[in-house]
């Protein structure tokens, strides 16, 4: 497979500007500077592998030294030309970087520099992978890239111009090539074919296209071995039976059933596939495609390419993201993509992808959720019915209401309240939450309840404020916090001991900050971004709950039916048994 990807990707390298597939702005810069004499004594193409970087500068070499060029474009019939194609032309040196980086060869270098060019107008050196180049060998070649030879050029080609030193950067022109679209690859192929002789399905062509993911040279090397593999008809099939990847139509089914939460239906499917020599890495590639597919067209983004399936697959796309969600598909994303990252570590790697499925298929319908929540936080919640109501107290609006599982569940969370859990205790995987969000329903308090003074001296006060509305495992994290300081006008720092940092790892999440974040403001009457520090006073010993707090969770009481119909609402989509109802501190001194 090797020699006949040489042999082909040989025979139709691009041997002029105009056939550098994708990039057309910077061939024609590339024309200008020759045509205008404006040519620069150092290049620098960046950019993905297999885009073309290293067959344009050969492309320009051609320009500069062709007698015959025109308008900058080389003639491809001269001697010379044909030499620098062929890289046998004694004025163009192409030099590997990864196995020329050391200093002796770039004194080697240094000492030809000022040799005259034999036969042509200019001494061109090309560097690929410029960026293997070691420290030394970069400092060696500085002098002479800063003062070069009148009729010398260097052009470095590198995918990774990060490790190429700034003063290296500072005297090169710097060209960055994209990647290739799907339809620039699919025609190229589509010519490949025709001029090798054989038939291929437009299909067969952009599943091909799809999987070089913006890379002409990683597209070639598949049709090469496509050509290899096929008949003279070459289908969608053959293409599939080649990468191991599942046909859209059963990608599609796989997900459907996810989104209908139908677990055994998803299992089934997935097993039918791997039954038919669909693999496992590639498959799990085509869900993390899929999802970003049905995550840009829940964003609203109709035109943006799709990388998992073709074109005709898009209305099913957009029906299945609107029954979705974007919140949902998002958490789905998130874990397939987490899931890959763990595969290519363990030796179990279909536990792992069923396991992804079947979370995935747990998630809720996360778009409703933050809408009933954004309806409780507007005042929506009513009272609650007689059955759940303190002996001789009457219904306020004082009185705040959470889920709970179950009394005994209540119980087990008294015990606890007020004392830092130990170290030993089990943290949860930070990777189910994405799974299995938790469920907060915050309290019907006052429509405008008294905010706290921001000052420095209320960070307690605050600090308690916060726990109060937190009743999942956010909540329990920041009891270990050992002390809260405002550090600037709108900074509030949380500081956990050191013994206690995997807690301040677990806050320090985006959607945990953001959501922290939101408390705050609300409590304060102003934007305040929250901090979370490891603290450098070893003694400190996390924060014990106020009494308060201990006291109102003594009097909750559980409801198993509320009358307000935005709790009902949330029951029935979460599943939720029983709630809990507990009358909040009192804060303006009535009863």
């Amino acid at each position: 497979m090797d020699a006949q990807y040489t042999v082909l990707a040989r025979r139709f390298r691009p041997q002029t500007f105009t056939e550098v597939v994708g990039q057309e702005r910077i061939a024609q810069t590339l024309r200008n500077a020759i045509r205008d004499g404006r040519v620069a004594h150092a290049y620098l193409f960046t950019g993905a592998r297999g885009v073309g970087k290293t067959s344009m500068a050969r492309i320009f070499a051609k320009a500069l030294n062709c007698p015959n060029a025109k308008d900058g474009v080389p003639c491809n019939e001269c001697e010379i030309c044909k030499g620098i194609s062929t890289g046998q032309d004694v004025d163009v040196s192409e030099i590997d970087g990864a196995s020329n980086r050391g200093i002796d060869d770039i004194r080697s270098l240094r000492a030809n520099v000022g040799v005259k060019s034999m036969r042509s107008k200019y001494k061109v050196y090309i560097i690929d992978e410029v960026h293997m180049l070691t420290k030394e060998a970069f400092n060696a070649l500085l002098k002479t890239l800063e003062e070069p030879p009148p009729l010398v050029k260097f052009i470095f080609c590198t995918t990774e111009p990060n490790k190429v030193p700034d003063t290296i950067l500072s005297r090169c022109q710097r060209f960055d090539f994209g990647t290739i679209s799907v339809d620039n690859i699919s025609i190229r192929l589509g010519q490949l074919a025709e001029a090798e002789g054989f038939k291929v399905d437009a299909a067969a062509l952009d599943l091909v296209a799809r999987r070089a993911a913006g890379s002409m040279r990683d597209s070639q090397s598949l049709f090469d071995q496509l050509l290899a593999f096929g008949a003279e008809v070459i289908t969608s099939a053959d293409v599939h039976r080649l990468l191991g990847t599942a046909p859209d139509d059963r990608v599609v089914g796989i997900i459907d059933a996810m989104i209908t939460r139908d677990r055994a239906g998803a299992l089934s499917r997935l097993e039918d596939a791997l039954n038919e020599g669909v693999q496992l890495e590639a498959l799990t590639d085509q869900f993390v495609g899929y999802f970003r597919d049905l995550m840009v067209t829940a964003c609203g983004a109709t035109d943006a390419a799709l990388l998992s399936v073709g074109t005709d697959q898009r209305p099913k796309l957009q029906e299945q993201a609107a029954r979705w969600g974007l919140q949902t598909i998002v958490a789905a994303m998130q874990i397939m993509a987490d899931t890959k990252a763990r595969m290519q570590r363990v030796t179990y790697g279909r536990a792992l992808t069923e396991l992804a499925v079947v979370r995935i298929s747990m998630l809720e319908d996360l778009d409703r959720l933050d809408e009933l929540v954004a309806k409780l936080r507007g005042g929506a919640g009513a009272s609650l019915p007689s059955a759940a109501r303190p002996p001789g107290s009457a219904i306020t609006p004082q009185m705040a209401i959470q889920p709970a599982s179950s009394p005994e569940a209540e119980k087990k969370n008294d015990l606890g309240q007020g004392r830092p859990p130990a170290p030993s205790e089990a943290l949860p995987d930070p990777a189910e939450d994405v799974a299995n969000p938790p469920i907060e329903v915050p309290p019907s308090a006052p429509k405008n309840p008294p905010l706290i003074e921001w000052k420095p001296g209320c960070e307690q006060e605050l600090h308690q404020a916060i726990l109060e509305r937190l009743t999942d495992m956010t909540g329990t994290h920041l009891r270990r916090v050992s002390r809260t300081a405002i550090s600037g006008p709108t900074q509030l720092d949380f500081f956990f001991p050191a013994n206690y940092d995997l807690d301040r790892k677990l806050c320090d999440r985006p959607e945990v900050v953001n959501r922290l974040e939101v408390i705050v403001a609300d409590l304060v009457g102003r934007h305040v971004k929250v901090r979370f520090q490891v603290s450098e006073r070893v003694t400190e010993e996390p924060v014990k709950a106020t009494p308060v707090a201990a006291a109102s969770s003594a009097k909750s009481k559980f409801v198993e039916l509320p009358e307000d119909p935005y709790l009902q609402d949330v029951m029935s989509v979460f599943g939720i048994k029983v709630w809990k109802a507990s009358p909040q501190a009192d804060q303006g001194g009535e009863a």
